[in-house]
């Protein structure tokens, strides 16, 4: 029996996730596996917690890859922190945020909403306003809102429950790597992001953190966290305990992957690699500009996830369609409210280069 693996077309991923992936990434991940209880998987672990550290700018102890996607990350920080009856605070300005709002009600939490339009940042004024009429366990958001393209100011909302006890919670599964996150200058207490964006590693895996406050509001629990799978307590045991507990059998491989992605990514440098996503955006709305398009966000613009409205006569899903087709290159359609209107580009981690974005730019054109 033949397999369609021989059949699977080479195409440029420049959607907002997920990402190409380098090829030393791919390399590493086609190591031989370790078993997950291998003293030198262990020597893995720990070197991946360090990496992560570096790239979140953290201390926190906990701070591990969950198995899982990003929305691992997401579920885990929630059903973790969240019991029945507590007081949760969600901005809102996009698809993801309202995923939270979702995650959030099933686990039994009263949650409020701050609406902020799609395509604009969340007013920081309009959270405070509400923190001030209620006290909250949680207060959480998305950083980069994969929907819209907006970069949400999270030091901003992180000052507002500062030298309180409200936690707070950040979604940077399409931030991290790509733009700056600083997780203890900005008091996140929860945080995950996603493999398969800014990291350039396949999706599988959900970066995550946790600070001291956040291990404690877990360990003064009520009630048991309602997920086997996603429990950090348990988990946590598995990446520092001494000796080692198996929780579950670990995605090796994978690991391998984000390790050697997160070299790629500190060898480079942080602040360099933000500043080429910056500069490679800049070429891509100057490119798209000239052939018509006008960028979707007007302020607080995310140059990792880029939405652009295409020119009058052309149709949004139609282009997505021809340039698959044609020159094998994936860019994504509108969410929600958007969809058939924008199309969604990402630049990201290995997109986030000359040669993708120039690309691109050639095949929108032939497809004019």
């Amino acid at each position: 029996m033949t397999t369609v693996l021989g059949s699977l077309e080479q195409v440029l991923l420049m959607a907002p996730g997920p990402s190409p992936v380098a090829p030393n990434v791919l390399k590493a991940m086609g190591i031989p596996t370790l078993g997950h209880m291998d003293p030198d998987c262990f020597k893995l672990m720990d070197a991946l917690q360090e990496q992560l550290r570096a790239v979140c700018k953290t201390r926190n102890a906990v701070t591990f890859p969950i198995s899982g996607t990003g929305s691992a990350g997401m579920e885990a920080c929630f059903v973790n922190l969240v019991e029945p009856g507590d007081a949760v605070l969600i901005v809102t300005n996009g698809v993801f945020c309202s995923r939270m709002v979702e995650v959030a009600s099933r686990l039994g939490a009263a949650v409020d909403t701050v609406e902020c339009p799609w395509g604009t940042p969340i007013r920081p004024e309009a959270v405070e306003a509400q923190l001030r009429r209620k006290h909250y366990k949680l207060l959480a958001v998305v950083h980069a809102e994969t929907s819209t393209g907006v970069n949400n100011p999270v030091a901003a909302l992180g000052a507002l429950v500062k030298g309180s006890d409200t936690l707070f919670l950040v979604d940077s599964v399409a931030g991290l790597g790509g733009v700056d996150v600083r997780v203890d200058e900005w008091g996140i207490d929860a945080f995950y992001s996603g493999s398969q964006k800014c990291l350039s590693t396949p999706p599988g895996l959900a970066p995550a953190s946790f600070s001291d406050a956040a291990m404690d509001a877990m360990a003064k629990r009520r009630t048991k966290v309602p997920n086997w799978y996603l429990d950090v307590a348990l988990i946590r045991n598995y990446w520092e305990g001494s000796p080692r507990v198996y929780h579950h059998t670990a995605p090796i491989n994978m690991y391998y992957g984000l390790h050697q992605a997160l070299d790629n990514l500190l060898t480079e440098g942080l602040e360099a690699s933000f500043a080429r996503h910056q500069a490679m955006h800049q070429r891509l709305v100057e490119g798209l500009g000239a052939l018509g398009f006008s960028l979707y966000v007007k302020e607080g613009a995310a140059p990792q996830v880029n939405l652009f409205v295409p020119p009058a006569g052309v149709d949004a899903n139609a282009l997505r369609l021809r340039l698959r087709q044609e020159h094998k290159i994936e860019v994504a359609g509108g969410l929600g409210a958007l969809a058939g209107k924008v199309v969604r580009v990402g630049v990201m981690g290995e997109g986030a280069r000359p040669e993708p974005i120039d690309r691109l730019l050639a095949a929108v054109k032939a497809c004019l």
